[in-house]
């Protein structure tokens, strides 16, 4: 089952939840809010750390596919980290031991895609000021690797999925799991959110500057799993293993699958899928034979809208212009 909300709705289902609860009684900054039971199970805690920085929590079970559809908006600074569960937008597929970084600016025509599953994703929100307050030059400007980070709100903002190293795995369980209350809590989690905040810099000044973070290189017989992960993969496109599933179908871990997918096939595990399928159902609609709704089907997708979307924005037209032109 698919749930599609718009953003008003979604948030007016929060906000027919149970008052927020302060699970810190010595920090009114942290709350925590419980997910609503119509989508699934869980809860969401906020902690302003100081005015422009703050860490989301975020673990549930979503009982169904939740799609939620936004109106364009300024967005701040947002690192957005999965250590497990799955979601899809516009610009971005994530998955399992993934990040997705969104630079401030204009955010526009989101979606939001979650599937029925068991999630926990860390997000910290930074407003520019926060980011630039760390700059030690005397201009005060940004290094120039990193100034697509900081856009116009009248500019597209820049977005980048990475893989989650072990040194931000190791911070982001730090934040989840922080032991202490009041004074020494917000200290230790701002730091460890500009310590994991730091690593992903370090990171996108890397990708800017065309030198990758350098990887070992994988065995034979990881890189032979790896292909056997992607044939399972593709095989299974109409209802494809999450990638716990299939690190063990293949009998890897699932940081060398993630690593090495994107190493070999140079995409992420699951924006491989998504371009597959787009392919898959490009072939399908040429033969011709099958409607655009059975097509989307047969590719393991289910909403027909997001698949017109998607197909027009990898292709450039959409894909009834297919079946117009065998006609």
């Amino acid at each position: 089952m698919t749930i599609t909300l718009s953003e008003q709705a979604y948030d007016e289902l929060w906000q027919a939840q149970e008052p927020a609860v302060q699970l810190d009684p010595l920090d009114p900054l942290d709350v925590t809010y419980r997910y609503p039971p119509l989508l699934g199970q869980g809860w969401c805690r906020w902690i302003q750390l100081r005015s422009g920085l703050e860490v989301e929590i975020f673990k549930a079970r979503l009982r169904d596919r939740v799609i939620m559809r936004c109106a364009d908006r300024p967005s701040g600074l947002h690192y957005h980290f999965h250590l497990f569960g799955q979601h899809r937008d516009r610009h971005t597929t994530v998955g399992d031991q993934e990040f997705a970084l969104y630079g401030s600016g204009l955010a526009t025509h989101q979606q939001f895609d979650g599937p029925a599953q068991q999630a926990l994703e860390v997000s910290i929100h930074m407003h520019p000021t926060v980011l630039g307050a760390f700059v030690g030059d005397l201009t005060g400007g940004l290094p120039a690797d990193l100034q697509q980070l900081v856009r116009p709100v009248d500019q597209e903002h820049y977005t980048r999925v990475g893989v989650v190293t072990p040194l931000m795995e190791h911070g982001l369980w730090q934040i989840v799991r922080c032991p202490y209350r009041g004074l020494s809590k917000r200290m230790y989690l701002e730091g460890k959110a500009l310590e994991v905040v730091s690593l992903v810099l370090e990171q996108e000044q890397q990708v800017q500057r065309g030198s990758p973070p350098t990887m070992p290189p994988l065995t034979p017989d990881s890189l032979e799993r790896i292909h056997q992960a992607r044939t399972v993969l593709l095989q299974q496109m109409a209802n494809p293993p999450s990638l716990a599933e299939l690190a063990q179908q293949v009998q890897l871990n699932e940081y060398t699958l993630k690593r090495g997918f994107r190493q070999v096939f140079g995409k992420p595990v699951f924006e491989y899928l998504h371009d597959y399928r787009l392919e898959q159902a490009r072939q399908l609609l040429e033969m011709g034979g099958l409607s655009v709704t059975a097509v989307v089907k047969q590719v393991g997708l289910s909403d027909r809208s997001y698949f017109a979307a998607a197909f027009r924005k990898k292709f450039g037209y959409n894909p009834s212009a297919l079946k117009r032109k065998r006609r």
